[in-house]
Parts: structure tokens; sequence; C-alpha cells
């Protein structure tokens, strides 16, 4: 079968690519970025002067190839049927990313501030480029559907996913992963076990097939989709039970990817507090990466804890696995007999032993110092350190008329040898006083002035610069395609007693973890 259409489609994407290149780097485009910019600094300006540029002679070319080109079967044929679908979901995303989510944020400020939150509606709404672009997808499968020329690109796009959290794997130091992951394995293992175990419950007590509860408490207790695919082989489920299993994971999973940062910007959460919460209390790794995105789309420090928080959870499906095996042989008296070994190997996640991969590259220097945190790294030194970043007078006379706010012994000694050096001496000293600033313990003048000198020290690797900007790249390609492939047809799927059961597990899970994030969970890594 030939899979690349004849179709004019890329060649025009690649056109409208360039004309936006065009109109941006020639200045044409100057008032309208001015009106974006809503008297702040655009942002995407870099952006708009490259990216387009470099896509739009990509699409050009390869959209001719393909228009009057001659096609034949084979693996090459499928794989460039998909570039068409590709550019289209990135053209989308380009879009959203610089006009149409800037668009809604000024007719936003214009609103003025939502009562007595402090915050514009589309802030606490969540209304960024994340969101929007996935409410895009949605929009064009479930009402104008998604053109034949470009339903292998959107498949392609759980790629851009996968790829993301790989690279994710680059930004973390070993003293980092060792507080987060420590935190998460006692939640994951909590709330994962908590999950599968009320889910078979409540399917022994509603009398739904033994193979229902089995594949139905795999895919709400651990990661969704990919915890579906592993159990179901071992609890020998039916393929309307895996489309039960995954239809119940769309529908409330959506809705988390939406209402989650929502109750987040209420609450006020720190981006710590916020990703454990995505991570624990939502269901698949996309769904996680669109609410942390969603609820910090211009960063990614959220993500990166909702991610080690994702990935503790996939790393307990083996042992999910296991139990659901030995839990369905018995219930079933007939049940045959299943390799599970070969069932994890197979089914096991790929894109979470790449994380780990590069983790562990991370950790040896090879893209940034060992020691670094969040891609960044301390130096102090003359070499990096800049003469205007030191404390001046007046900064030093704001900071010290508040010391007697800490109450901290680390953070008062951490603050007096910056008072003394006028710059922070240590990586101990920093990382107290970056506790200090998330604590949110100082006026918010006086947190301004530690910020800046905890910038003043901290430099990003140039590699670590450059995955941190295509990370963000791939999961707002990721999730635009996405949002191509939620149809309102597969979360009708989810039937009834699924329907039932997942939601009453999923909300309570969601609650729990919630409270437990809040009273457990520091405002820092």
């Amino acid at each position: 079968m030939v899979y690349t259409k004849k179709s004019p489609a890329l060649f025009i994407i690649g056109a409208i690519m360039l004309a936006i290149w065009y109109l941006a780097d020639s200045g044409l485009m100057a008032p309208y970025i001015e009106h974006l910019a809503a008297g702040k600094k655009y942002k995407y300006l870099s952006e708009l002067t490259t990216i387009p540029l470099y896509f739009g002679i990509i699409s050009v070319a390869i959209g001719l190839w393909q228009w009057f080109g001659t096609h034949k079967d084979g693996h090459w044929d499928y794989y460039s049927s998909t570039i068409a679908g590709g550019m289209f979901i990135l053209l989308i995303a380009m879009l959203v990313r610089w006009f149409i989510a800037p668009e809604i944020a000024v007719a936003s400020m214009s609103m003025g501030k939502v009562g007595d939150t402090g915050k514009y509606i589309h802030k606490l709404l969540g209304l960024n480029y994340i969101v929007l672009g996935i409410v895009t997808g949605i929009i064009i499968v479930n009402v104008f559907k998604v053109p034949g020329w470009a339903q292998n690109g959107v498949r392609l796009s759980r790629l851009g996913l996968k790829t993301g959290v790989i690279l994710l794997g680059t930004l973390y130091s070993a003293a980092e992963l060792k507080n987060l992951g420590g935190l998460s394995i006692v939640m994951i293992g909590f709330f994962v076990l908590g999950s599968v175990g009320l889910v078979l419950w409540m399917g022994a007590r509603r009398k739904i097939p033994n193979s229902m509860a089995g594949v139905l408490s795999a895919g709400m207790g651990v990661c969704g989709v990919s915890a579906t695919v592993a159990a179901a082989p071992v609890v020998q489920a039916k393929s309307v039970e895996i489309a039960y299993t995954i239809g119940t994971i769309l529908l409330w999973g959506v809705g988390c990817m939406f209402v989650f940062p929502i109750i987040g910007q209420m609450l006020d959460m720190s981006y710590v507090q916020f990703g454990a919460w995505a991570g624990t209390g939502i269901l698949n790794s996309a769904q996680v990466a669109g609410a942390a995105l969603a609820y910090q789309p211009d960063g990614i420090e959220t993500l990166k804890v909702a991610e080690i928080f994702n990935i503790t959870r996939v790393l307990v499906l083996p042992i999910i696995v296991l139990w659901l095996a030995m839990w369905y042989v018995k219930r079933e008296e007939h049940a045959a007999k299943v390799n599970i070994g070969h069932v994890i190997f197979q089914k096991f996640p790929v894109f979470v032993l790449g994380f780990i991969l590069l983790f562990a590259l991370s950790t040896t220097g090879v893209f940034a110092p060992p020691v670094h945190y969040k891609g960044k790294f301390f130096d102090n030194t003359e070499t990096n350190f800049k003469e205007k970043n030191l404390l001046n007078v007046e900064q030093i006379a704001a900071l010290q008329a508040e010391t007697g706010k800490l109450q901290r012994v680390d953070r008062k000694e951490a603050l007096a040898r910056l008072l003394e050096n006028r710059k922070i001496m240590s990586i101990e000293d920093d990382d107290a006083i970056r506790g200090l600033i998330n604590a949110k313990v100082m006026s918010k003048s006086n947190n301004k002035i530690l910020k800046k000198a905890h910038k003043a020290v901290r430099h990003t690797a140039p590699m670590i610069k450059a995955f941190r900007e295509w990370i963000t790249w791939l999961f707002a390609f990721g999730l635009v395609g996405l949002g191509m492939q939620i149809t309102i047809g597969s979360m009708k799927q989810a039937g009834g007693q699924p329907a039932i059961i997942g939601g009453v597990v999923g909300l309570t899970k969601a609650v729990l973890s919630l409270g437990v994030v809040l009273l457990l969970v520091s405002e820092t890594i």
C-alpha cells in the first residue's frame, strides 16, 4: 500500500510558515507583535524569526516532492507520509503559542483581575498555549476531522511526548532526584497499591468480570494506557474490556488535564506541590505532561517534578502485573498460564529506560557539571560572576531589616554570609536561600533581591539550554497531536460499570493525593 498522498497540503503549510517568518523578520508584523506584548517584551520574537524559516523550507521542499513525485510501497513511503501530519501539528502549535494564546492573554488583562484572587482569568483558568493547543486538536478531530494526508503524522505525535520525557533525564542532578525520588516512592507506592486494590474490591462488589476488574485496576492505578496494555494478557482481558478501560482513562484523564491546573491556581500551589499532585493523581503520561505544562507553560520545573512521580509509577508496573497475575489465577479456575516475565519485558515502556540512561549520563557530567540543579551549575568565581550582581548598600539594609523573620538556623547563617560577602558563597548557602525564597518568609521586594543573588551564581550549561528549548517544543507538538486523538466516540467507550468504578477511584485518588501534597510536600526540592 502506498501511504504518501499526492497533495499540495504540505507545500501550503510550508508557504504559511515562510510567510510568518518573512512578516516577523521584515518588521511588517511589528505593530501586531507590540499589541500582543501588551507593554512588555514579546518573548517569542527569536522563535518567530528562526523556527518557521527552517521548517518552512523543509516543508516546501518535501511538499513539492509529495505533490508531484512518484511514490512506491515500502517502509520509507510510510515514514515520509508522516511528515505532512507532523508539520500540520507543528503549524498549529506555532499559531497557538505565538498568536492565539497571547491574544487571549491581552483580552483577559483588559478585563482586569478576578475578584480577590489577584489573577487574571486566563491565568486562573490556565488558558495558555498548552491548554489551547490541546483544545484546538480536540476541536479539529471532533468537528472537522483529521485530513487523510495528516493521519499518519498525527499518530506519530506520541513520539514527541516520549522523546520529551527521555530528554528530561538530562536536566536532573543526583541530589535533586534523590530528594524527589524518595518522596515519589512513598506517595506512589501508597496510591498505586491503594487504587489497584480499591478497583478490585469495587469490581467484586459490582460483579464485573475478573478480567475487566484486573485490566481496569492496572489502568486506573498505575499509568493509564501503558499499564492497560501490559496487564491485559495476564488477566486475559477481552478487546471490549481493554476499550472500556482506555475510554475510562480518557474520560477521567482529559477532565483532570483541564481541572487540575485551575484548582492549583486557586490554591496557589508551588511548582513542586502541583507537580507531585499531577504526577500522582492523573492517570496517563501524556495527561500528566499536559497538566504540568498547563500550570507552568513557560518553564519546566513543574513538568520535571510531575514526570519523576509518573516515572516512579511506571517502575511499579512489574509489581502490579505480578500481583494481578496471582490474583487472577486464584479467582479463575481455568486461567491459562502466562509467561509474566515475557509480558513485562515486551510491554514495559521503553521511554522510561531512555530517561534513566540520559539521567545516568547527566550524572557523569556529560551535559552539565554533575552537581547541577535544573540544568544549572553553581559558580561564584570571577570568571562567571559579574561585579554588578553584588548586593549594594540599600539591598543589604533592606535584607537586614527583615532578618528577625527567619526561624531556621541554616537560613539565618546563609543570609548572614550573603550580607557579609555581598554574594552567595556556596551550594549549601544557595540551597538555603532558594528555600527561603520559595517559603515566602520575606517581603516581595526582598524576595526579588534574593532571587537576583541566586541567579547571579547559577549558570546554565549551553547544551542544557538547548535541551530545554527542544523539550518545550516536543511537548507542545505532542500535546496538540494528543488533542487530535481524543474523540468523543473513544470516551463514550468507557461503558457503564467501568466508568462508575473509574470515576470513584479517580476522584478518591485525586482528592486524597491533593490533601497529602498540601500537608506534606514542601515548596522546594
